[in-house]
């Protein structure tokens, strides 16, 4: 604690940080809990027959947020992989990431570095049909790519090693960067693929399209049946509350310590002003009985025993309040009675 008991640069520093570490994680969980709360509560619906009938009744012909199950079917040419032979897909993605070590100066240890340098996704017009072969209805998917979580399948993955000369090496020490390789990855949402998704459910002509909702709710096309999609939503939110309550409580432990600091301030201030208030209640009494007895007042009598003479200068306050004995006495660390600076060192007093 400063002085005046107001808490030090470090300490306020240290509170503010904590608390806005603390406002930040809980508008991450709560922002995780409304969409958990949304996801719980989307209707579900089947892929059958019934689902135009559904939509008809619903107001403006529209399910503001639906779940909907079903199997991946192209609507026009598909995807064909260009490392497998015979896997077809409406959703493909390449990608090139380069592979290197790179020289942390501070810990003087050589870390690992991914960066794409290449990334293609490329799609094509999808349905989501029933399970049941022969069903009629399908289910147009818009705009999948702004999905929250797309499940695509990694189909292909290979590392290229970098080849490497001697002078390469040498030149790779000397910058802090050596390049171990190229990983090159292709990924694909397969024809036949089982999807949930978790969109606005909207009939349009003749068309039932899923596509993102309008009221800031995420939009969903996970490979996971809808119970697990939202018990893993569930188990997040219960990570960020679990990350919320253990900073909310660090940012209490500060408080109360620098709480507890200036209550032990302001009572040592209190006891200081009640030992003032008693030394001088006392020099007064002994005042009235040296004037009622006739005596001469001891103008150069010690504060702390009021009978033996000052006679010793406290440095660095100044101060000359004491004789060498209720000095002696003081307790450690000493403090001077009148200020409560740090004694550091005493002089003897000379009265010439």
């Amino acid at each position: 604690m400063e002085g005046g008991g107001r808490p030090s640069a470090v300490q306020a520093a240290l509170l503010a940080a904590s608390a806005a570490l603390t406002a930040l994680l809980c508008a991450v969980y709560r922002r995780k809990a409304r969409v958990a709360r949304g996801l719980k509560g989307a209707r579900r619906v089947q892929l059958d027959g019934d689902l135009r009938a559904v939509l008809l009744e619903a107001p403006g012909r529209c399910v503001p947020y639906a779940v909907i199950e079903g199997v991946v079917q192209s609507v026009k040419e598909t995807l064909s992989s260009q490392f497998v032979e015979n896997c077809k897909g409406v959703v493909q993605r390449l990608t090139l990431q380069e592979h290197k070590m790179v020289w942390n100066r501070t810990t003087h240890l050589w870390n690992d570095y991914k960066k794409i340098i290449h990334q293609r996704t490329n799609t094509t017009p999808f349905d989501l049909v029933p399970q049941e072969e022969g069903a009629s209805v399908t289910v147009r998917v818009m705009k999948p790519l702004d999905a929250a979580e797309l499940s695509l399948e990694t189909v292909y993955e290979k590392f290229h090693p970098s080849v490497q000369s001697f002078t390469d090496v040498i030149g790779h020490y000397i910058s802090g960067e050596r390049s171990k390789g190229i990983q090159e990855t292709e990924q694909m949402l397969r024809v036949g693929t089982a999807l949930t998704g978790v969109g606005e459910l909207v009939l349009d002509n003749t068309t039932i399209k899923l596509q993102p909702p309008k009221q800031g709710m995420p939009y969903y096309l996970s490979t996971l049946d809808f119970d697990s999609l939202l018990q893993k939503q569930e188990s997040n939110v219960r990570f960020w509350k679990i990350l919320t309550v253990a900073c909310g409580f660090a940012t209490c432990a500060v408080l109360f310590f620098i709480l507890r600091k200036q209550y032990r301030h302001h009572r040592e201030r209190q006891h200081l002003r009640q030992m003032q208030d008693e030394f001088r209640q006392a020099q007064e009494r002994l005042m009235r009985e040296m004037k009622a007895e006739g005596g001469e007042t001891l103008k150069n009598a010690c504060v702390i025993c009021l009978s033996n003479a000052k006679s010793c200068v406290f440095l660095e306050c100044g101060h000359v309040c004491s004789c060498s004995e209720c000095y002696r006495a003081l307790p450690e660390p000493k403090w001077c009675p009148i200020c409560r600076q740090p004694i550091t060192r005493v002089v003897p007093l000379y009265n010439s």
